[in-house]
């Protein structure tokens, strides 16, 4: 084994030096070249395992990692994803998705930064993003703008991919109208013969963007078929869920999409509280088909969204960053299906 110089052992952290990746490699006994293809995953040399082993037992012993921004220079640009965090709640669906994207992002070798936005809007976001030099930004298409698309690219972003109900200019775009989940919701309760239904939208601020769609698909399901759509605003908590519920029978409401399971079971909760027969009196359905709404008595209905899986997305995004130049593209990505059971 080849020995690097011997460090005094009662050197400070500070006094020790960083370890190199030529120090890595004279302790594997390979090249420089070969410490750096090993460490960074590239796939266009090929290495034998017995020689990766020795690369990542001998980086692992002397504690080196590889330095990013160096990295950044020698490929002209960074690994880095940039995810804004959302500003809002996001329940079990999302996080899901965001763990699956992450995971494949990881395989293609892209290292994804989440970055908080509280009080940041719009291009002042994107160039707040943009400081960071990310080679891609995956951001939410509210507020978004061509000018911000613009600052990012212009900093190195090689991708911009909006997700959102509506395109930007100049970014991919992963369409996601939940207009369509209300119109499951709507269908549903109309073919189950409700006439007077409610729509359950949150109080809370910073969810019209999803909530304003949902009622709008109800509607458009129940256009020209004399049935009447009520909406309802609702906090997210027991309170709020009683005092809706005590006056449910004045309402006069047979069926309720809810916006969600969350709030689903809030009320559900109440309005059983209340002595309202579900479904008979009043059929529910949720969405996002939560593993709890399986658990309710009775069963919760609910609207199955379809996201896209985490692979795709990565694979879009390391095509884009590949390809800087291609032209933007959109893909509508939500499907809405429902999943009917005891509730409705």
């Amino acid at each position: 084994m080849v020995q690097i110089p011997n460090t005094p052992a009662s050197a400070t952290p500070a006094q020790r030096s960083v370890p190199t990746s030529a120090d890595v490699a004279r302790l594997a006994g390979v090249s420089r070249a070969t410490v750096s293809y090993v460490l960074n995953n590239t796939s266009a040399v090929r290495i034998s395992e017995p020689t990766r082993r020795r690369v990542h037992e001998a980086a692992k012993e002397l504690g080196y990692v590889p330095h990013a921004a160096a990295r950044s220079l020698r490929a002209g640009h960074s690994r880095m994803v940039l995810m804004p965090s959302p500003a809002i709640p996001v329940g079990p669906l999302h996080a899901q998705f965001i763990n699956e994207l992450q995971w494949a992002l990881s395989r293609l070798d892209y290292t994804v930064v989440q970055y908080g936005t509280l009080g940041l809007h719009g291009d002042e976001a994107a160039r707040a993003w943009a400081e960071l030099r990310p080679v891609a930004v995956l951001a939410p298409g509210q507020g978004l703008g061509p000018q911000g698309v613009a600052v990012l690219k212009r900093s190195g972003a090689r991708a911009v991919v909006s997700l959102g109900p509506a395109a930007v200019e100049g970014a991919h775009a992963l369409l996601m109208d939940h207009t369509a989940v209300g119109l499951a919701a709507g269908r549903h309760l109309c073919e189950r013969g409700r006439r007077r239904i409610g729509v359950v939208t949150p109080a809370e601020p910073g969810l019209e963007a999803y909530s304003g769609p949902r009622l709008a698909g109800v509607r458009q399901a129940l256009h020209g078929t004399g049935a009447v759509v009520t909406e309802l605003p609702l906090a997210h908590d027991e309170e709020a869920a009683a005092h809706l519920a005590a006056r449910w029978r004045r309402l006069g409401l047979d069926g309720v999409f809810t916006y969600n399971d969350e709030y689903a079971m809030l009320l559900m909760r109440a309005l059983q509280d209340e002595g309202i027969r579900i479904p008979e009196e009043t059929a529910v359905i949720g969405a996002d088909d939560l593993m709890l709404g399986r658990l309710l008595r009775p069963r919760l209905s609910t609207v199955h969204i379809e996201l896209p899986s985490g692979r795709y997305l990565a694979e879009l995004v390391d095509r884009a960053v590949r390809d800087p130049g291609a032209a933007p593209e959109s893909h509508e990505v939500l499907g809405a299906s429902v999943v009917h059971r005891d509730s409705s």
